[in-house]
């Protein structure tokens, strides 16, 4: 459930990009990153970094696009998205709050969060999303350059991408467990 509430606004925003306008697409997705919050707030957790950040990413440039530049290019858009959710990623990390850190601690027990792997854990997943983020902004900066090349290649990389750092978030704890013999849900540091 948790993933899903995560990459919900994206998953809306991505769909709505092909069907309606720009301005729409990043206001539906800013108002389900608020919903993600009120949800979060509503059962006593936390308001993520990530869903903040991604809020005030799509309402911004949903404003962006409604009062200044109504006709940024689809690609235009989804390179700024991209390019903010890199941001995010990269931010939360040089603040020391990888963003992955703050459901990682609501989801596993007291004991394992004050682990000393736990932390370093939480920077690799965020590493891994912030290469992916940055991958599929490479994608949409070829597309943007080389304008010949079929759209369906940077839909491929973001796939590709998004889907290669959802495994890899499923894969690396329980890989940590098996290396390090920790206990379920446990990251130690590495030797």
């Amino acid at each position: 459930m948790t993933i899903f509430l995560i990459l919900a606004p994206y998953g809306v925003y991505t769909l709505l990009m092909m069907v309606t306008s720009a301005p729409t697409s990043v206001f539906v997705a800013s108002a389900i990153c608020l919903a993600t919050i009120a949800i979060d707030v509503a059962c006593g957790r936390s308001v993520k970094i990530l869903a903040a950040g991604s809020a005030i990413l799509f309402a911004g440039l949903g404003l962006f696009l409604a009062l200044r530049a109504p006709s940024l290019s689809t690609l235009g858009v989804k390179l700024s998205v991209d390019i903010g959710i890199f941001i995010i990623s990269l931010g939360s990390m040089l603040v020391r709050r990888p963003f992955t850190l703050q459901y990682a601690i609501e989801a596993v027990p007291a004991e394992t969060a004050a682990m000393p792997g736990f932390l370093t854990a939480n920077y690799i997943i965020t590493g891994a999303w912030t290469v992916a983020a940055l991958l599929m902004m490479a994608a949409n900066i070829v597309l943007l350059y080389f304008p010949g090349l079929p759209v369906w290649l940077g839909l491929a990389v973001a796939f590709a991408a998004r889907n290669s750092a959802i495994y890899f978030t499923k894969w690396y704890p329980e890989y940590r467990q098996i290396k390090y013999g920790a206990p379920a849900g446990a990251l130690p540091e590495a030797q």
